[in-house]
């Protein structure tokens, strides 16, 4: 059976008019018209595209397939009502002067030819298969739409090829033009390229099964030389390169090295609480599924070696040329990524705790229950809660759950939720508070400081860090969401015991909520500044009346306040609803009662006539300034610190202050709300500075509102006056009815800017109603902020410069999406799966580093060059193996095989594995017979040569064909070139 009798299996070509004629009479229902229009809308592409005529580009460079940079460019065509894609496939290269010249010879080069019988980029490692059949530079690819049947008839393909092949006349086009026939994972392609005098066909056969006589090279070569029909005597050498590849798949003499955390001692409490901080990493199975060596020989003649159904000279060991690709494994599972997608899902959960966790309180006992189901009601009452009933209604309210839910109900069991609270709250076991808790954050993560502003999270190590990791992992393996219920509702409880007994609440650096920080951290930080308040203000209770227990006022030498802040802004930030006519007055210490009880009223009423009135509140005098209506020193008072907000607080004043509109009235109100904070600063230094205007204040509050100039009196002797700015004096500003209505009262007797036990309550309810899914949204910067320092720190000790290019490029587009309001939840699935693919790579790294022995005592030498090999593997498509069969790592694959082989044929084993004779399919066997190598799972032989054709007196022009020879797939992709001056 030739080559034109395997032809036949699947179309036949012919001379483009024999179609022509041909082809109208089988298709005499498509008009003349519609061929025509298509041949046009074609000769209309090529010509956009800038392919008429020819050019030749430089000489390729080795494995320029591979490393260069593809161009592809389509558009749509159409054949009737049939759709085509037309796509232009080209290799980028520059060209040179010296290049476009050669055009003007008499004899042309073209470039297909040239390409045919290049040798430099054989059996490229990442290409079209176009490329890797013919080995061309550029071509044309028209195939069917996207939703159009396949082309399976010969007359339709006829009719197409007879198409291109009066559309390349026309134009002139030299590039090689293919279409895409039969169904599409066959991968079918026919063309054709013309030139000045030269024609080439691109033809194909395809077959599932391998016809005998074609299985090795020398039957091959019998159909290439009857295709070419050479009638020259002798007929030139055939240059031959061959690719033999080797599948190995049994990996059981090398065991994945990832061993899995023991999950049960870590959550059983006989592991430290550190040991909660660290994510779980690593594909539970080998992320490596195969190893494929592709053993070549890429330059050898007709003649010099032997390889038929008998004897085969083609040893892999003598192949003087060894390169390696893996197989990856579909979806391996990863322990990170499945944390962080389960952790992902509670986000779609709509269930609240009370739902979860299956209780409803209202079937408790009727007293008891209602007083914990009114404690926040009771609390806000204008009636006076005293705090130890609170305290005990709470505590009933923890034995009483407790006490309804049976052990086997709960999610967590005790030693577990023991373990994981002591983890969050080591203070506890101390017994008493932490003091140094923002001290140990301080230390913490230096390099990765700014990360958590990056992504919305929280500090390294913080309370609201160590949380979302235990959620993380109660959540995957205890219980899922019932689970996260059940801690959450521990934690809230922990939350109220605090601030009842004054705990400052571990884990949470001090001061005001941290707005670059997630809203649920922030919440615990307000909870946190509630807490300092009310032992402040317990503390100044037990201290009595001494000034210096008072709390200090910000500012400073350079004034309260900047020129470039409007002055009714200056409460930015701070609690508007503080200011209210409500008759409930709240002080900074309750000692001052005493002090107002004890104060003699007549001396008071003495002092006031005299003119005398004694100053409250001072903290230092302001550097050498006085007051303008006397000598006396200007000093700076003790005031109200700030109150801390929120960012959804903001937000929520933000707005009420943007709804009062832009009327007068409007104003006016939301001017006299904002300026709770300006009253009280007012009131203080009044009572630090008995006798003071308007002018003292603002040069202190506001340096830049009082303007100084320097005047000349009549003697001539220059002095300073000075006068309040002009925003200052315009009528009915807030500042000067906010002067004339303060009083002189100090900051202890003032009434309370922020109120803890207000605020506390509040955010003791927004903990008490969070769902498990808004508490996954909460904390989800936490865990991706914990999940990125974990990739991190894995890379670092593999090294792979891909992975750290990928890692900043997803914390970078995590950032973006965690910054906003409301993150796209769908592109955060995204970043997840790429850290995932990032977590994959890492264990493909170390499974390679475990097979190849890197780092171990025995193989020191070799380590750098092993190093290198492993990171080609997982950098590029295909790793060449230096020095083949005898190189470091090509005496390691060798050895796999070996091994293999044993296990798979039970063959016992030897201490000279290459110490053998021959298999009867002539690979090299070990003592027993059993051969070092399996059957190849694949063989890619190319023929070519340069001949002429059709006559003896042709032009010699070159003939090339390619051999795909597998267990199910039988290929041969043969370009064939004639002399078409005198035919």
């Amino acid at each position: 059976m030739g080559y034109s009798s395997i032809v036949k299996h699947t179309h036949t070509l012919g001379e483009p008019e024999q179609h022509v004629f041909e082809l109208w009479e089988e298709t005499h229902y498509i008009h003349l018209p519609v061929i025509c229009r298509f041949i046009s809308r074609v000769e209309e592409v090529l010509n956009d595209w800038k392919l008429i005529g020819s050019s030749v580009g430089k000489p390729l460079e080795k494995g320029e397939f591979t490393s260069g940079t593809w161009e592809e460019k389509s558009q749509d065509i159409n054949f009737a009502d049939f759709k085509f894609s037309i796509s232009h496939h080209h290799l980028k290269q520059e060209i040179t002067e010296s290049e476009g010249k050669e055009e003007s010879e008499e004899v042309q080069i073209l470039q297909h030819t040239v390409d045919l019988l290049c040798m430099s980029n054989d059996f490229p490692s990442r290409a079209h298969c176009l490329v890797r059949w013919y080995g061309l530079r550029e071509f044309v690819v028209i195939s069917p739409g996207a939703n159009c049947e396949a082309i399976i008839s010969e007359s339709k393909c006829n009719l197409l090829l007879s198409s291109i092949s009066i559309s390349l006349a026309n134009t002139g086009c030299q590039v090689p033009v293919f279409v895409q026939i039969q169904q599409k994972w066959r991968r079918m392609y026919v063309g054709e390229c013309q030139g000045p005098g030269v024609r080439t066909d691109f033809e194909m056969v395809h077959l599932r099964k391998v016809p005998s006589q074609y299985r090795h090279l020398s039957g091959l070569l019998d159909i290439f030389k009857s295709k070419i029909g050479c009638p020259l005597t002798p007929q030139p050498p055939v240059e031959i390169a061959i690719r033999f590849t080797y599948v190995l798949q049994d990996w059981q003499q090398y065991s994945w090295p990832q061993q899995p955390p023991d999950f049960d001692a870590l959550l059983g409490g006989e592991v430290g609480g550190v040991e909660f901080g660290k994510l779980p990493f690593g594909a539970c199975e080998d992320p490596i599924s195969e190893l494929h060596l592709a053993t070549t020989w890429p330059h050898l003649t007709e003649g010099i070696v032997v390889d038929n159904d008998v004897y085969s000279d083609l040893d892999p060991l003598q192949a003087p040329q060894w390169s390696v690709r893996v197989r990856k494994a579909d979806n391996p599972q990863c322990l990170l990524g499945d944390f962080l997608t389960e952790f992902f899902k509670l986000c779609c959960r709509k269930e609240s705790t009370e739902e979860i966790l299956g209780r409803n309180s209202g079937e408790e006992e009727g007293k008891e229950s209602s007083d914990i189901s009114h404690a926040l009601s009771k609390l806000t009452e204008p009636s006076t809660v005293p705090i130890p009933k609170l305290s005990n209604m709470v505590h009933s309210a923890r034995k009483h759950i407790r006490r309804h839910r049976r052990a086997e109900e709960a999610p967590l069991g005790n030693e577990v939720l023991n373990s994981i609270l002591q983890y969050l709250f080591p203070d506890a076991a101390a017994e008493k508070a932490l003091e140094g808790g923002a001290k140990k954050l301080a230390v913490s993560s230096t390099n990765e400081k700014n990360l958590y502003n990056q992504l919305k999270s929280a500090p390294f190590d913080s309370l609201t860090y160590r949380l979302a990791l235990c959620l993380c992992m109660v959540n995957f393996y205890h219980g899922g969401v019932r689970a996260v219920a059940h801690l959450w509702q521990e934690l809230v409880l922990e939350m109220r015991y605090r601030w009842e007994n004054n705990c400052l609440v571990y884990g949470l650096p001090s001061g005001p909520p941290d707005l670059r920080c997630c809203l649920l951290h922030q919440k615990l930080q307000m909870l946190n500044c509630c807490i300092e308040r009310k032992r402040a203000r317990d503390h100044g209770r037990k201290g009595g009346t001494d000034s210096g227990k008072e709390r200090k006022v910000s500012g400073g030498e350079n004034g309260r306040q900047g020129s470039e802040a409007a002055g009714m802004e200056h409460s930015q930030g701070r609690s508007w609803d503080s200011w209210s006519d409500s008759e409930d007055e709240f002080f900074e210490c309750l000692s001052d009662a005493e002090e107002l009880k004890e104060a003699d009223p007549d001396a008071e009423k003495g002092a006031a006539k005299e003119g005398r009135v004694k100053p409250e509140g001072r903290l230092h005098p302001h550097g050498k300034m006085t007051l303008l209506n006397s000598q006396e020193p200007l000093y700076i008072p003790v005031t109200q610190e700030p109150a801390p907000m929120t960012e959804d607080l903001l937000e929520e004043q933000s707005e009420v202050l943007a709804k009062l509109g832009t009327s007068a009235e409007g104003a006016h109100l939301r001017a006299r709300m904002q300026s709770a904070c300006l009253l009280s600063d007012m009131e203080s230094f009044k009572a630090a500075n008995p006798g003071c205007s308007l002018e003292d204040f603002v040069r202190w509050y506001s340096p830049r509102d009082y303007v100084e100039e320097e005047v000349v009196d009549e003697h001539g002797e220059k002095s300073l006056r000075g006068e309040l700015s002009a925003r200052m004096k315009i009528p009915g500003n807030m500042w000067v009815e906010a002067w004339e209505t303060a009083k002189a009262t100090p900051a202890r007797r003032q009434r309370r800017l922020f109120d803890d036990t207000k605020e506390a309550e509040k955010v003791l309810h927004y903990l008490a109603v969070q769902k498990p899914a808004d508490l996954t949204r909460h904390l989800l910067p936490c865990v991706l902020h914990a999940a990125i320092l974990k990739v991190k720190e894995e890379e670092a000790a593999e090294d792979i410069p891909s992975v750290r290019k990928a890692i900043q490029q997803l914390t970078g587009s995590a950032s973006k999406l965690l910054r906003h309001p409301s993150p796209d939840y769908k592109k955060l699935e995204d970043v997840i799966n790429q850290m995932v693919e990032v977590e994959t790579v890492i264990a493909r790294a170390r499974s390679l580093k475990a097979k190849f022995g890197i780092g171990t005592d025995d193989r020191g030498e070799d380590d750098v060059e092993l190093e290198r090999f492993v990171s080609l593997l997982l950098e590029e498509p295909e790793a060449v193996v230096v020095g083949a069969s005898r190189g470091p790592a090509g005496s390691i694959i060798h050895q796999m095989f070996v091994n293999a082989q044993r296990a798979a044929l039970l063959a016992p084993g030897e201490d000279e594995p290459g110490r053998g004779g021959r298999a009867e399919n002539g690979l090299k066997t070990i003592g027993s017979g059993v051969p070092d190598f399996p059957a190849p799972a694949g063989r890619e032989i190319l023929l070519r040569t340069c001949v002429p054709r059709p006559a003896p007196y042709s032009k010699a022009l070159p003939q090339r064909i390619f051999c795909v020879l597998m267990k199910d797939d039988f290929r041969l992709a043969g370009a064939f070139s004639s002399d078409m001056s005198f035919f």
